[in-house]
C-alpha cells in the first residue's frame, strides 16, 4: 500500500479497534493482513492494474497473474530466449510470470508457439542482440542451444570434422550474443538451460567461461544438473543456470534448488493412449534392421541400440531425432505385434506438456513435432526451480521495501564484454 488507511466508516473503525486489540496487533497491521487475505482470493479482472506493478523495471504490467501461493508465486516480468516452443514459458507462467517477449529462430517452432501463445517470437537473436527493442524485465529465461555441447553433439560433429563448443561459430558462440541482451538489459535474475555434458566439455573449459562470464557480468551463479525423471516417466538431466544480480540481492542470495517430490516417480504406462493407429508400429523390416543394429554393437560392447521400454518404469531421453525410427522408446505391444513409437501426444505427455497443447494444439507434421518435443525442456521441472527464485524474490521485495512498495533496482554500471573476457584471461585456473 502507498499510506495509512484513514477516514473508515464508524462502524468499521471500532470492529477494526476491538479486533486489533483482541489479536494484540496494531490497526495498520490488521487492516493489511486482511487487505492480503482479501486480494489473494480477488478475481483478477478486479484487480486495478497498480496493483500488478513490476518488480524490479519501472514499467507497469497490467495483467499479471495473481498470487495464489503467497510463498511460491509473484507476479513478475520475463523474456523468454530461445523458447522453442515455450517449455520454459509455461513453467514461470505457472508460478505467476508474464512474458514481455520471445525469441525463436526455427520457423516450425514459431508456428507452434504462435498457436499455443498467440505471438510470433522474434527470428535471430544475433540481430536481437546487437539492436533489438526488447522489454524491460524481471527474469531473463533462455534455454541456449545445446548442440555444440551434447555427447551427441560433439560426436557428430568430430566424425565431420567440424568445430563444437565456442569454436562453432554458428551455435556455440550464441551463448555471447545472449551475454549481449544481459548486459544491456541488465534483467535482475537469469534462468538458462542446456545439456548436463556442458559442464565436462572441453575438460571443463567450456564451462568455466560460462560461468566467469555470469559473474563478470555482476551475477551470483548457481547451478544443478537435475533428472526430470521425478517429475516425467523419463530420464532427462539438463543442467540449470540461475544468476541473482549482486546489486539487487547482495552477495549471498538466499537460493537453493528444489528438492525432488515425494510423490512415487510417474510410470510410463500413465501416459499412453489406449488405441494407438497402425501407421506407429514398426514395419518387419525396420524391427529387424533395429534388432541386427544393436546386437551388432553389444558384440562390441557399445551400449548403441534401440530400447523396448518397460511399461511400469521411466524411458531413455527423447531426442530430437525420434522421428527417424523411434530406436531410443519402443512400446512393446501384445499379440506378437511389432513395438510401435510414441505417437506426437505422448511424446509431448512424456514431456509434461498440458494435454489441451500437446494432442489438439500441434500444428506441424509429425516429424517435426517429435523434433520440438524433443529438443524441449520439462515445464514441470521449470515450475520446481522457478519456485525457489520466486522464494529468493518475495524475500528480497520484504526485506528492502519498508512501506510494501515493489523493489526497483538500481541502474547497474554496465560491463563491457571485452573487459569481462580480459578479466577471465587473467583468472588462475582452479
Amino acid at each position: 500500500m502507498h499510506g495509512q488507511i484513514t477516514q473508515l466508516p464508524d462502524d468499521i473503525q471500532r470492529r477494526v479497534s476491538a479486533l486489533a486489540e483482541r489479536l494484540q496487533m496494531s490497526e495498520d497491521e490488521l487492516v493489511r493482513s486482511l487487505l492480503e487475505d482479501a486480494l489473494e482470493f480477488a478475481d483478477p479482472q478486479d484487480v486495478e492494474p497498480e496493483m500488478t506493478r513490476l518488480l524490479f523495471p519501472e514499467t507497469e504490467v497490467t495483467d499479471a497473474t495473481p498470487m495464489t501461493k503467497p510463498e511460491t508465486t509473484l507476479p513478475f516480468s520475463f523474456i523468454d530466449l530461445f523458447s522453442g516452443i515455450g517449455g520454459l514459458r509455461l513453467g514461470l507462467e505457472s508460478v505467476g510470470g508474464r512474458c514481455v517477449f520471445s525469441c525463436e529462430n526455427d520457423r516450425f517452432a514459431q508456428k507452434t508457439y504462435e498457436s499455443w501463445f498467440g505471438e510470433n517470437p522474434a527470428g535471430d537473436v544475433t540481430e536481437i542482440s546487437a539492436c533489438g527493442d526488447i522489454p524491460d524485465h524481471d527474469l531473463l529465461a533462455a534455454g541456449f542451444p545445446c548442440q555444440p555441447f551434447s555427447i551427441a553433439g560433439v560426436s557428430k560433429k568430430n566424425s565431420l570434422g567440424r568445430a563444437h563448443g565456442f569454436r562453432d561459430r554458428t551455435q556455440g558462440t550464441l551463448f555471447f550474443h545472449l551475454c549481449e541482451i544481459i548486459d544491456r538489459k541488465q534483467p535482475p535474475t537469469l534462468l538458462l538451460e542446456n545439456v548436463k555434458n556442458l559442464k565436462s566439455h572441453d575438460r571443463g573449459r567450456t564451462w568455466s567461461t560460462i560461468e566467469g562470464t555470469l559473474q563478470e557480468l555482476g551475477y551470483e551463479v548457481f547451478n544443478r544438473i537435475i533428472d526430470a525423471a521425478d517429475y516425467v516417466p523419463q530420464h532427462r538431466e539438463r543442467i540449470f543456470i540461475v544468476g541473482f544480480r549482486r546489486d539487487v540481492f547482495g552477495e549471498a542470495p538466499p537460493f537453493a534448488f528444489p528438492t525432488p517430490p515425494e510423490t512415487p516417480r510417474p510410470k510410463l504406462h500413465q501416459i499412453l493412449q489406449a488405441e494407438v493407429e497402425d501407421r506407429y508400429t514398426l514395419s518387419d523390416k525396420l524391427w529387424q534392421y533395429l534388432q541386427d543394429y544393436a546386437e551388432k554393437h553389444r558384440r562390441k560392447g557399445n551400449g548403441f541400440g534401440c530400447t523396448v521400454a518397460k511399461l511400469g518404469g521411466t524411458t531413455r531421453t527423447l531426442s530430437a531425432r525420434y522421428h527417424k525410427d523411434g530406436s531410443e522408446i519402443l512400446i512393446p505391444q501384445g499379440d506378437g505385434k511389432n513395438p510401435r513409437r510414441l505417437t506426437p501426444l505422448e511424446a509431448g505427455r512424456l514431456m509434461g506438456f498440458p494435454e489441451d497443447l500437446a494432442g489438439p494444439g500441434q500444428v506441424v507434421s509429425d516429424t517435426q513435432a517429435y523434433r520440438q518435443f524433443g529438443n524441449a525442456v520439462v515445464p514441470a521441472v521449470i515450475k520446481a526451480v522457478a519456485q525457489q527464485i520466486v522464494t529468493v524474490m518475495r524475500a528480497a521485495v520484504v526485506a528492502k521495501s519498508a512501506n510494501g512498495c515493489v523493489l526497483k533496482s538500481g541502474s547497474g554500471e554496465r560491463r563491457n564484454l571485452d573487459i569481462v573476457t580480459k578479466r577471465l584471461a587473467q583468472r588462475k585456473p582452479r
